[in-house]
């Protein structure tokens, strides 16, 4: 994976700097330098479009990147020809959005491309936010809007549900944080009425896609509100990870079970060597219990390998809460205190009979 993350910043380092930079802006030219990269996967059919600003006066952009896919139709003037030129090719396109255009020129060979943008702010737009209540928007934060596309569809359907947007700062903040129209849009056709947009913004970054909700709906787990969503996915509990212990055998639990399964350690793995040492089907409570006071596999194993076999769980806790273990018993064995019982072992050690 590391190998894979240099080779991809080595790839990104080198073609731009094949293409020399150039004071270019969307508002002061001699602030601010903005390149851009594409990469076309053949295998996906797919434009990996990035872009990179800069701003070093007292503006808030300062070496940002903004990567997403785009479709070739969208990149008006550059064509498939020049995409995968074998010699290499200059170009000249533009990606029109709502808030604005992108105008690029640079270089194209063999698929992957790089070169300088300038941005033109939509004042078209900027009328229309006004229009809507919004307020004035800055070029930074057209910028942004349209590096994000968020445009007026996007702003319509929050209209439609009614969400409690009505500041550009609130638009910019959604699009940072990547809420997107297909994303409330999904939410709606999921039953969800969010309207609030801290709360959604919570949603999504706290990993709340709209995949994630559909599974746990799949599972039986529908009408989750959305604190119950973020929770959920916040303690790790995800569809997959309640499957493997339904494939286990086990009944469906409640979600604060699965919360409380997770946080405690408890994975099919551990109910799997459990298994192979002859606890099966534990009670979910018995297995936390097991985790919370330290009872491996191991330690069981330790235990069975020196003669002491159908261990209750009850025992195996107060062992470990008493710090009595296999290697505990064969030392106080060592010591002439042969052929006691586990609870006597523990006696043992609470008045201080130490290895």
């Amino acid at each position: 994976m590391k190998i894979r993350v240099i080779s991809v910043a080595a790839v990104l380092s080198l073609l731009w700097a094949c293409y020399p930079g150039s004071e270019v802006t969307y508002s002061n030219p001699q602030n601010t330098s903005n390149q851009w990269l594409i990469e076309y996967s053949t295998t996906e059919n797919k434009l990996h479009l990035t872009m990179r600003y800069q701003r070093t006066g007292d503006g808030n952009f300062s070496f940002n990147n903004s990567g997403f896919n785009v479709t070739l139709d969208q990149l008006a003037g550059l064509t498939r020809d020049q995409l995968m030129s074998a010699m290499g090719t200059t170009v000249r396109f533009q990606l029109k959005r709502d808030a604005g255009t992108f105008d690029f020129e640079g270089w194209f060979k063999q698929g992957n491309g790089s070169g300088h943008f300038t941005f033109a702010p939509n004042n078209s737009f900027n009328a229309d936010l006004s229009r809507l209540g919004f307020g004035k928007a800055s070029d930074e934060q057209l910028l942004s809007l349209a590096m994000t596309d968020t445009g007026l569809a996007f702003i319509n359907e929050l209209k439609a549900q009614d969400y409690d947007t009505n500041t550009v700062e609130q638009l910019v903040r959604m699009a940072h944080h990547g809420v997107r129209l297909e994303y409330v849009q999904g939410l709606k056709s999921l039953g969800y009425s969010v309207k609030s947009t801290d709360l959604v913004v919570r949603m999504k970054d706290h990993g709340v896609s709209l995949n994630f909700i559909k599974e746990l709906a799949a599972l039986g787990y529908s009408n989750l509100t959305p604190e119950e969503l973020i929770r959920t996915r916040d303690h790790g509990v995800t569809a997959k990870y309640i499957n493997e212990f339904m494939t286990a055998g086990y009944e469906r639990a409640s979600l604060d079970q699965w919360v409380m399964m997770r946080d405690h350690g408890v994975t099919t793995q551990f109910v799997a060597e459990l298994k192979n040492l002859g606890y099966e089907r534990l009670p979910l409570e018995e297995l936390i219990r097991m985790k919370d006071h330290g009872v491996s596999a191991a330690f069981i194993k330790d235990l069975k390998d020196i003669g002491y076999t159908n261990t209750t769980v009850e025992q195996l806790v107060r062992l470990r809460d008493h710090g009595v273990s296999a290697d505990y018993i064969k030392r106080m064995k060592e010591r002439g205190y042969a052929d006691l019982t586990l609870d006597e072992y523990i006696r043992l050690r609470d008045r201080g009979e130490r290895e």
